[in-house]
């Protein structure tokens, strides 16, 4: 951006007009702790500085009419969502608003110099068909554990030469803007949170099984990271004593037993052995088997597959459970690739979480599919980008 709040009045302000849209000066007025004349100085400072401009008349109050004050319209932000498999990219305006979202499949594992190359590809079409000039800032989600203050990746068990890469640096470099990194579960909760189902929750955990799995922790509606950046990686608790080996070098944890990749390896498994006729079918057309797989032929009635969805909802369903009388969340989002498995899974997560938890937290919990699908990441990494562009210089 070219010019930052100079304090928080104006920050306050610039938060309004994103999440609320254009807004008169009357109405700002009566959700700010600011005499009149105050806000006035402050408004006519944003309109100088450009980060605010008049909009059409408002409606009248009584009295000579205004202008309504809307975010300028040149503000662009990127969000950037980089799965195990695929990569999101869109381009969104103040108010968040996406104007342009392409997604593109990538292997995660052929490492951050690959990946980038495509993400900043995919940003540059987005750019020449004339969405944006420039970005103002972008917000980067990874699927792996980040060191937040720094955007670096740490050891992430998925993500090979992903180890201490400087995302932060090199995109913000490559971009020209400023560049905020987080998990990519932390975008999907921040990205529901903004425009999704979770608009009202102020605290709650946002499930995203894909790949691998993880938990954003929203408290008081803000992402709750822990100390070094790790929290939510609900993935590889342990869901089954001496269970299989998993790729973070222990056994048992959740993502070995139910994820992308092991519901993949159960339905091949399955279809190799001769136990369900659907999945084997596919097998032999597609040449491998995906979630996507295993859902088509849950829909078409094949029992192994409805088992093998079924026994992962039950698994994560146990380890929610202990977080949900741990926590005590007002709502849980389960998203992710996987989540389009829908219902049946959703059935056996919430089976799970409301006999074991406590009565007391579970008595009015909703357990609910995200509403935003891949945008809610790309959204998610644009609103971070934002509140960090939108705290006073």
């Amino acid at each position: 951006m070219t010019a930052r709040p100079a304090n928080a009045h104006q920050s306050q302000l610039l938060r309004l007009l994103r999440d609320g849209g254009p807004s008169s000066r009357a109405q700002l007025s009566e959700q700010v702790r600011l005499s009149r004349s105050k806000l006035a100085v402050e408004v006519d400072r944003l309109l100088e500085a450009g980060l605010v401009v008049a909009d059409g008349l408002a409606a009248s109050r009584g009295g000579r009419r205004s202008h309504s004050l809307r975010l300028s319209p040149e503000l662009r932000f990127l969000g950037v969502d980089i799965g195990a498999t695929s990569v999101d990219v869109a381009v969104t305006n103040g108010e968040l608003e996406v104007l342009g979202h392409i997604t593109q499949p990538m292997d995660v594992r052929e490492g951050p110099v690959a990946v980038f190359e495509k993400a900043l590809s995919m940003a540059a079409e987005l750019r020449a068909s004339g969405l944006a000039e420039g970005f103002h800032g972008a917000g980067i989600g990874i699927p792996g554990p980040v060191r937040f203050p720094e955007g670096v990746p740490v050891a992430p068990p998925i993500m090979p030469g992903w180890d201490g890469f400087p995302v932060r640096e090199v995109l913000s470099q490559e971009l020209g803007c400023p560049v905020m990194v987080d998990n990519d579960v932390n975008l999907m909760a921040i990205g529901e949170q903004h425009a999704g189902v979770a608009r009202s929750a102020g605290d709650f955990l946002c499930v995203k099984i894909g790949t691998g799995i993880g938990c954003g922790i929203v408290v008081d509606g803000r992402v709750h990271r822990g100390t070094t950046g790790s929290a939510g990686d609900i993935g590889h608790i342990q869901a089954v004593p001496d269970g299989r080996p998993c790729a973070c070098g222990n056994h048992g944890c959740l993502e070995a037993h139910f994820s992308g990749a092991a519901l993949a390896r159960d339905a091949t498994e399955a279809a190799r052995q001769g136990r369900s006729a659907d999945l084997a079918a596919r097998l032999a057309a597609n040449g491998a088997l995906s979630a996507a797989d295993v859902a088509a032929a849950a829909t078409a009635g094949d029992t192994i597959a409805l088992d093998l969805i079924r026994e992962g909802g039950t698994h994560t369903g146990q380890v929610l459970a202990t977080l949900v009388s741990f926590f005590n969340p007002g709502l849980v989002v389960v998203g992710g690739g996987v989540a389009g498995l829908g219902h049946t899974l959703l059935a056996a997560i919430r089976a799970q979480v409301y006999r074991q938890s406590l009565p007391l937290a579970t008595g009015n919990l909703p357990i609910v599919l995200g509403e935003l699908g891949p945008a809610a990441g790309v959204i998610g990494g644009a609103r971070l980008i934002s509140d960090h562009l939108l705290l006073p210089a």
